[in-house]
């Protein structure tokens, strides 16, 4: 039987992602999801947590250290957590996600965040096509309206990703399964 050892990845949780319109769900009932697979990830001990954020390349925005930067307070880095800083879409170009997950020992990927669209589904196009398992938290993330949400969905699934809910997602993991 393989080992499997889980990695949550939370993308773009920053207050200025998070206040822009989102469906189907908005961004602060992304965060709430995305805060209940944190605490149950953090409770896993085969589990590592790794938090992305966005940042432009030309650091016009102020960089990391800018307030509108920083993670949501729910998601901001905890100890043992993975701080990732991205310029892009995908958490992967230009990153130590891909060594992080390898040191970790990671065989399986839980991605949530936003956007549905954007950093989620080149996120998670980039780990399927690294071998890795990939789940993605379908009512922790969104995009611009509902049927790009559920677009992005289906165009990951047929790429080899499941999709599961945060309840389910905790419940089978409390389980054991």
């Amino acid at each position: 039987m393989t080992h499997v050892r889980t990695a949550l990845v939370l993308i773009d949780l920053q207050r200025w992602i998070v206040d822009m319109p989102w469906r189907p769900v908005g961004g602060d009932t992304v965060v709430e999801a995305c805060g209940r697979l944190r605490d149950h990830f953090t409770d896993q001990d085969a589990s590592t947590v790794v938090l992305v954020r966005y940042v432009r390349a030309d650091g016009a925005d102020g960089g990391v250290s800018a307030a509108p930067n920083q993670l949501v307070p729910g998601c901001a880095p905890r100890a043992g957590d993975h701080l990732v800083t991205k310029n892009g879409l995908d958490a992967f170009e230009g990153t130590e996600l891909a060594d992080v997950l390898r040191r970790e020992q990671v065989t399986e990927v839980v991605i949530a965040g936003l956007s549905t669209a954007h950093g989620v589904a080149s996120t998670t196009a980039t780990a399927l096509r690294l071998g890795y398992d990939v789940v993605v938290a379908e009512d922790a993330t969104a995009s611009v309206d509902e049927a790009q949400h559920r677009e992005a969905l289906d165009r990951l699934t047929a790429l080899g990703a499941r999709t599961a809910r945060v309840a389910d997602l905790t419940a089978a993991r409390a389980a054991g399964e």
